[in-house]
């Protein structure tokens, strides 16, 4: 069993922590929580920062609840937000609840023991909750004055805010009051820009039924380089493999900063003090070899997705980094072969123009307009001498008939040199 707060502390996942809330969870075992709006059919890397530390939480021998927010994601949570976000309609709700609810089972125990996780869904407790009763019974006890001073309403005033979103704080702190009641939950957590919505369900805890509740915030997570955590110019980085192929998400932790891959090895996985130290030194040794980068890459990669995920991504990085077969690109599925081959240029020929092609020679200059060789002649002369392959199997005779297995019955990767790559679709 582990001192969930120290493990915490070491790994830089603290922000804000109410006081007498290390005390409490050193004593008892303890029920925490903490939410997730279902505003899409997927988690994404920023939501697993939470999840490990509900993660930890049972590591720890506490019991984790994981909310999600059925009747919060029809609201919206402007903590954070410039502008007020769309609301999502019941139907979608609800497929993204089912989503989010797969994607949390495969982190925490469900099963075993009295500190087995739950999931809940806040919808449960709000749908038959008319507005006259919430008003009556929730909103007196917290007044306007409390509710201006929270952050995520005094930086949207000047803009404007709707009344949906300025009682938002008011709904999460039922949650916290009705999970404290029914659950015995005296722990909500979340991420540090939650503090004022997780603090108004402490105080609407200790005002409505006298109780005592507390609350703990992690840091937002920042890049060293200033950029945003999470975000690639294709936007999010999922956890869902059809919205972020396994390729996709394993490159982004290789490509991570010596200095944002020693926080990442801390928050989103589960090696000790001692074995991340070990890697660091090693990896200092000889930075080039990006030690440090594989092992966070690895870890998430296999706990995310799975080990034969993580083989086929290290694969697919290999095809463009590193030594590879025909066989390993013809292996690749459509989804992981376009990720690979995302940024590098690319054109289309007609089935019917690519059966007429006579020779290579022509597929790659003509055929092509002039995208690999502007002429014929650069193209025989780079043929012959080594330095053309098409599918990882090398061309040496410029007059070589087109007769290519397509991959995924579509696709042609010329490469000219060791580094530039074209694809081909044959439509």
């Amino acid at each position: 069993m582990k001192n969930f707060v120290e493990e915490l502390k070491w790994r830089g996942m603290i922000h804000d922590i109410m006081p007498g809330t290390e005390e409490l969870l050193s004593k008892e075992m303890v029920s925490g929580y903490i939410g997730f709006d279902p505003t899409a059919d997927s988690l994404h890397i920023g939501n697993l920062v939470q999840i490990m530390i509900l993660v930890h939480f049972q590591h720890a021998g506490h019991k984790p609840f994981a909310l999600v927010g059925g009747a919060t994601g029809m609201v919206g949570d402007p903590s954070g937000k410039s502008k007020e976000r769309n609301l999502l309609s019941e139907d979608l709700l609800n497929h993204n609840l089912s989503c989010v609810k797969t994607q949390l089972q495969k982190f925490l125990d469900f099963e075993n023991g009295e500190n087995a996780a739950e999931i809940v869904n806040n919808y449960d407790w709000f749908k038959e909750f008319n507005f006259l009763d919430f008003i009556r019974d929730v909103g007196k006890h917290i007044s306007i004055n409390y509710m201006l001073a929270k952050d995520s309403v005094k930086n949207r005033l000047e803009n404007g805010m709707s009344f949906t979103e300025f009682t938002y704080q008011l709904v999460q702190g039922y949650d916290f009051y009705w999970l404290n009641q029914n659950k015995n939950c005296k722990l909500q957590m979340g991420g540090s820009d939650q503090w004022g919505n997780i603090v108004t369900g402490t105080e609407l805890i200790r005002r409505k039924a006298q109780g005592e509740a507390f609350a703990m915030t992690s840091p937002l997570i920042k890049k060293a380089d200033g950029t945003k955590f999470g975000k690639t110019e294709g936007g999010n980085i999922w956890l869902d493999k059809e919205k972020t192929s396994p390729y996709q998400f394993y490159q982004y932790w290789i490509d991570a900063s010596d200095e944002d891959a020693a926080n990442y090895i801390r928050i989103f996985t589960l090696k000790s003090q001692e074995e991340i130290e070990g890697i660091e030194a090693e990896h200092n040794q000889d930075p080039g070899r990006r030690i440090l980068q594989k092992a966070v890459a690895e870890d998430i990669t296999v706990r995310v997705h799975s080990k034969e995920d993580l083989d086929t991504a290290i694969k697919a990085s290999n095809i463009l980094f590193g030594k590879s077969t025909a066989d390993d690109l013809a292996s690749l599925d459509e989804n992981t072969l376009l990720a690979v081959f995302e940024g590098v240029p690319q054109t289309s020929i007609s089935k019917e123009s690519f059966n007429l092609l006579e020779n290579t020679t022509d597929l790659l200059s003509e055929a092509t307009n002039g995208l690999i060789f502007k002429s014929k002649g650069e193209a025989r002369k780079m043929i012959k001498g080594g330095g053309v392959s098409i599918n990882k199997n090398k061309v040496t005779e410029p007059n070589a008939p087109v007769d290519y297995s397509l991959l995924k019955d579509k696709y042609l990767i010329a490469q000219r040199g060791k580094k530039n790559y074209f694809l081909i679709a044959v439509k």
